[in-house]
């Protein structure tokens, strides 16, 4: 199977603990990778979070066909929904993956790790809702956003499930997507600290995630700008990223509401 031949961005490190843009060539085996899609819901209880999500799963569909076609794994994990498919063979396919022993161990949420990554660039203390009037908190989803195909040879779990299944298919390397970035991207059991831990390579797709940012909170910075403010956090004290276009080609994927200039 051919190699998946990409280009990722990184953040170097400098003497004073100023960091720069980096690039780097990398090559994956397609047959050791698995893409792992975090908490693409239906709904959430933040209306502006839910909008987002839907805009943005058209593009997450296609990026997930591509790698798809390419024989990476995919990993639907849209956590706390999973009795909506308890009868499905996706499920059954996590399910059914033999537990293994980790010299690190397996966590069910992965929190802030100060030592490593200090804290996070913006405050979402309130709970992130860029809405005004904010949304108020619920459980509002029930499954995956349905414009997201699960295909035949797909899994889906919620937990530690997903390490097993990598481990049993000797699957080294892992893409992430979804959201919120400065939350379920980093913290669930199937994301990147958890997976980082373990010593996978991991990669984040950048344009294919979103933050839970009010914007009226430190650092006072509009919602996209804090995404990106985020991803770069994670580029310095976790793992590189990567677009969609990487696989797709064209142009990233874009917010309609984000109006800032390209670069």
């Amino acid at each position: 199977m051919p190699e998946f031949r990409f280009k990722v961005r990184t953040r170097i490190e400098e003497a004073g603990g100023k960091y720069h843009e980096g690039e780097k060539a990398l090559k994956w085996n397609p047959a050791k990778t698995a893409v792992v899609v975090c908490d693409m819901w239906d709904k959430h209880w933040c209306k502006g979070a839910t909008t987002r999500v839907a805009e943005m799963a058209p593009r997450a569909d296609q990026f997930l066909k591509a790698a798809r076609k390419k024989g990476m794994l995919i990993i639907h994990a849209p956590s706390d929904t999973l009795d909506s498919y308890k009868d499905t063979p996706q499920r059954k396919l996590a399910q059914q993956a033999p537990k293994v022993n980790s010299e690190v161990p397996l966590r069910n949420w992965c929190t802030l790790d100060s030592s490593r990554e200090g804290q996070l660039p913006i405050d979402d203390s309130d709970g992130g809702c860029d809405c005004e009037p904010q949304c108020m908190s619920s459980r509002a989803w029930s499954r995956q956003i349905e414009s997201i195909e699960i295909a035949g040879g797909d899994a889906i779990t919620d937990s530690d499930e997903a390490y097993f299944l990598m481990k049993q298919r000797g699957i080294e390397n892992v893409i992430v997507l979804g959201v919120h970035t400065n939350m379920c991207v980093l913290g669930r059991p199937f994301s990147i600290r958890q997976m980082s831990y373990q010593g996978q390579n991991v990669l984040l797709v950048r344009d294919l995630t979103d933050t839970m940012y009010n914007s009226r909170r430190a650092p006072f910075v509009s919602h996209f700008e804090g995404t990106d403010l985020v991803v770069e956090h994670i580029e310095k004290h976790w793992c590189p990223t990567i677009t969609s276009a990487d696989l797709l080609g064209g142009e990233p994927f874009k917010f309609s509401d984000d109006k800032r200039k390209k670069d």
